[in-house]
């Protein structure tokens, strides 16, 4: 036995208590919404204790929810000894600011959004992912300030000695000040990267290599399906958001084509709007693919609604007129019915399993369908000088013959119309 206990130093997880409201109309039912947004305070390291919700018709402009249910919130986190309070719908800077006074320090009150940026922070690893969540999180907290230095403004009203200096409104100006100066920084460093990110995708472009982008619903196993596919490690973890910064790997079909597949974020339903914006130049990779993949988690009840949440953010990022192949992933965990009311309502879908395998043959074969869907008959002699072009062909088209003659090699292939375009000076025109 040890002379001295051991004494834990881990920190003790907060306390959360989670409050949803049903409303009218609403896609998502509260309970299913609340299951989300407990995975989410999961993620960010934090215990449910227990829930609160209420059914309104409109959100109470002062507190969010009812002042009935204000004080319920009160009596139920104090009783239960909460350390933070999530609201599962986004509050203004007023409304947090009068249940924080209502329910007292030192309880936090933050919402969906507030939590979400807060996982982002904890995930974001590249510079860029880092520079992004800085920028979303600054832009939420500026209009939230005025309610932080409260107790600041209020040392002005009682007059004596300091209260001629007015020092709440001074220190909320410098901050404001600061934050904007930040936000400037920020975005100009974005620009920046971006700039040097369009660059690059202008090679990708150029390059005949065909773009697969493997978008969807976080935690759905886009990562694994990559690592599958590619033979790669890039990380997979059953987290929410476990991948922000996108990867990309080559990746051969079966007839020699060459084509590249790019994990990136995942989606969720009310996802904030900041967050869209910040990491719009890294969803770039999906609005310029030539397919997207929407990697679907098929024994999530949820499916349905995961692909109409996937499907409004890829609209809303300018990427809607992309093609898109939905793809059930962990179709391991599902039973025969439930397979078959998946197939009724997607009857274009792919289904298959990364972990098992099952399936990805399908989705291989599918893919490679996809990329040759458009392709056009080549018919071209290239001088053996340009040797290097015969290689791409090899690599992105289906060689139909080849062979040598004094000019050089003719080749007779189905290429792509961007791959086409690069050999137009050595097409044989016809007689």
């Amino acid at each position: 036995m040890a002379r001295f206990p051991l004494v834990p130093t881990a920190p003790e997880p907060e306390r959360a208590l989670l409050v949803g409201v049903e409303w009218r109309d609403a896609e998502w039912p509260v309970d299913r919404s609340l299951d989300e947004l407990e995975r989410l305070v999961d993620t960010a390291g934090a215990h449910t204790v227990a829930r609160l919700s209420q059914r309104l018709q409109t959100p109470n402009p002062r507190t969010f929810i009812g002042s009935g249910k204000v004080e319920e919130l009160c009596s139920m986190a104090h009783r239960l000894s909460i350390d933070v309070i999530v609201f599962d719908d986004d509050l203004t800077p007023s409304q947090q600011t009068n249940l924080e006074r209502a329910v007292g320090e030192p309880i936090k009150i933050i919402d969906r959004t507030a939590l979400i940026l807060d996982i982002f922070g904890l995930h974001a690893q590249t510079r860029e992912g880092r520079l992004q969540v800085q920028l979303a999180q600054l832009q939420y907290l500026l209009p939230r300030l005025r309610g932080m230095w409260s107790h600041l403004a209020k040392e002005q009203t009682r007059g004596g000695i300091g209260s001629r200096f007015g020092q709440g409104e001074s220190q909320l100006e410098v901050d404001r000040r600061l934050i904007r100066n930040r936000i400037s920084t920020l975005k100009r460093e974005l620009k920046d990267v971006d700039r040097r990110r369009k660059v690059q995708s202008k090679e990708r472009v150029a390059s005949p290599a065909y773009r697969v982008a493997l978008a969807g619903y976080t935690n759905a196993g886009k990562s694994t399906l990559l690592n599958m596919l590619t033979g790669s490690d890039v990380l997979a973890e059953d987290k929410l958001f476990a991948t922000l910064d996108p990867t990309t790997r080559a990746y051969r079909l079966p007839g020699g084509r060459e084509v590249t597949l790019t994990d990136t974020v995942g989606f969720i339903q009310k996802l904030p709007h900041g967050l869209v914006d910040a990491f719009r130049s890294t969803l770039s990779e999906v609005r310029e693919a030539d397919l997207i993949l929407n990697v679907v988690d098929a024994s999530d009840e949820d499916a349905m609604r995961h692909i109409r949440a996937v499907n409004r953010v890829l609209d809303e990022i300018g990427a809607g007129e992309v093609p898109t192949l939905v793809v059930f992933n962990k179709i391991d965990c599902v039973d025969e019915e439930g397979r078959r009311v998946l197939y009724r309502h997607n009857p274009e879908a792919i289904m298959c399993s990364a972990r098992t395998g099952e399936g990805i043959s399908l989705l291989v074969e599918r893919i490679s369908d996809e990329a040759s869907a458009s392709d056009v008959l080549l018919d071209v002699t290239i001088p053996f000088s340009q040797g290097r072009l015969v290689k791409v062909l090899h690599g992105q088209g289906t060689l139909l013959s080849e062979e040598y003659v004094s000019e050089g090699y003719h080749i007779i292939a189905k290429v792509s119309r961007r791959v086409a375009s690069r050999f137009a000076p050595f097409v044989i025109e016809e007689e």
